[in-house]
């Protein structure tokens, strides 16, 4: 347990300092282009090469889209937070999954096994919903295999909750009523087969 609670507390810091130094190289390059520095001086060259592969595919990205590509930028910084709390949330979920199972059998518990086994594995299909909902307002296309994964692996929940609900004006709210009825399922594990177990080990 302690092996495991150092693994997610390094992950947790890597992906936390990765997120920082995409945000400061981000705002540099928005300050030296306000600041007008010589295009060819070593510090714009070096900060462009290091932000050129986040920042040239959301410019391209936004044209595609109609919009001003002077947002890239911005647009840059929330989608390195938004990916960066996606991996948080996941490796927590793994984590504190693989923590449950390792406490029952620690404890020689075997039945709490397959509740913190089902518990994470509603964790990750909550996850899993939430992106495709990200990803849809993006208007990524199927052809996306991240999107095409996140439809195969949500649609059979989300499929025939759209044909049952009825949508409020053109507002799809069938993911509301899926987190709802996973949550209910998470709710319902934890009372029964983690009744009086913690449900998570590392916050």
């Amino acid at each position: 347990m302690l092996i495991l609670g150092r693994i997610y507390w390094f992950f947790n810091w890597a992906v936390i300092v990765a997120i920082v130094a995409i945000i400061v190289l981000v705002l540099l390059r928005v300050i030296a282009n306000q600041a007008d520095l010589n295009p060819f001086g070593w510090s714009s060259l070096t900060i462009r090469r290091l932000t050129d592969s986040f920042i040239g595919p959301m410019r391209r990205a936004l044209m595609g889209f109609g919009v001003d590509p002077k947002y890239a930028p911005l647009v840059t910084i929330l989608l390195v937070v938004l990916l960066g709390w996606f991996a948080l949330q996941l490796v927590s979920s793994v984590v504190n999954t693989l923590a449950g199972v390792l406490f029952s059998l620690g404890g020689r518990n075997f039945v709490p096994i397959i509740g913190y086994v089902l518990y994470g594995m509603v964790s990750l299909y909550i996850l899993l919903i939430f992106i495709r909902i990200i990803f849809s307002w993006g208007m990524a296309s199927y052809s996306n295999r991240i999107m095409r994964f996140l439809v195969n692996a949500t649609e059979p929940m989300l499929g025939p909750l759209r044909r049952i609900v009825p949508l409020v004006g053109t507002f799809d709210i069938s993911p509301i009523v899926a987190f709802i009825i996973l949550w209910l399922l998470q709710s319902a594990i934890a009372g029964t087969l983690l009744r009086g177990l913690p449900i998570q080990f590392f916050a």
